[in-house]
């Protein structure tokens, strides 16, 4: 796919849990830090898995300490959760994916739903396809549709949520769908949840020779029985191979520290290192015989 641009500064987050008291506190926390990327020249934005969950603050108790009952209740923000991000995303003429959402389906299962914003008012969405034990087993969170890739003037990107990063043909599909960049919003209730997330973030890079984003949910809410505790970094990884870092490392912050982490991608060298790699991962792949 030919687009209009090859080179870009992206931006991912660490994105804070918090108890908003309003509405008109998200529009603000939200606002402040799309105007924070977009001023550093970021023209592609990421926010973590559930980041939306906050918003079980304003149902007030005792919803917002009740797993199952809040997720009805929260559909009733869900369309002002969309079209906030969708109107930043025009504002300040970048493409962003919205913190994921339990979303309801027509009929009636609730999925784990991560909107994609385009600059020009488009939205697209991305299920998570395979369930924790927790949204499985406690909370019941159900798959959604089925896996695509959004096209875009900064390039063919996929979107793998949390533990879908750990699966590699899932990864894979999109790659062969024609994917660059790989975005992961993530959230882990522990160090060794993050870390299984990195290192599928850092794995999928180097056996796609691609670009992978991770944003993290962030910090404590106590009166949260979804996401009470969150551990994370964010991180931009690449394959180690000519043209990246030697470690895949293209930027890391810093564990549970929130704020955005910057980073300049140039697709040119997923092309080059797909071509005229020291190895060729991608073009390899059908050699494993699967």
């Amino acid at each position: 796919m030919s687009t209009a641009l090859r080179r870009y500064t992206v931006a991912t987050a660490a994105y804070p849990v918090a108890t908003p008291r309003h509405w008109a506190d998200v529009q603000a926390t939200l606002t402040q830090w799309v105007a924070e990327a977009a001023a550093q020249g970021a023209r592609l934005l990421v926010f973590p898995e559930y980041a939306s969950m906050s918003l079980a603050a304003l149902l007030g108790e005792p919803l917002r300490s009740d797993l199952h009952g809040q997720l009805d209740a929260l559909q009733r923000y869900r369309d002002d959760y969309l079209a906030l991000h969708c109107e930043l995303a025009q504002r300040h003429a970048v493409h962003l994916l919205a913190g994921s959402f339990p979303w309801r389906l027509d009929d009636g299962r609730y999925c784990n739903r991560a909107w994609f914003c385009y600059p020009d008012g488009r939205t697209a969405y991305q299920d998570k396809q395979i369930m924790t034990r927790f949204e499985r087993e406690v909370w019941h969170i159900d798959r959604g549709e089925p896996l695509r890739v959004f096209d875009t003037e900064l390039g063919c990107i996929g979107v793998a949520i949390c533990y879908d990063s750990e699966f590699p043909l899932l990864v894979r599909q999109q790659v062969e769908q024609g994917a660059e960049l790989l975005l992961v919003p993530s959230c882990t209730d522990a160090a060794a949840g993050y870390h299984r997330v990195r290192v599928a973030a850092a794995a999928r890079a180097l056996e796609s020779q691609c670009y992978v984003l991770l944003s993290p949910l962030v910090g404590t809410l106590d009166w949260s029985p979804a996401v009470d505790v969150n551990v994370g970094a964010a991180g931009v990884y690449g394959p180690p191979d000519r043209g990246f870092p030697d470690d895949g490392i293209v930027a890391a912050g810093t564990l549970d520290q929130p704020g955005w982490v910057y980073a300049t991608v140039d697709l040119e060298r997923v092309r080059q290192v797909r071509a005229d790699g020291q190895v060729l991962n991608h073009r390899h792949w059908p050699e494993q015989g699967i």
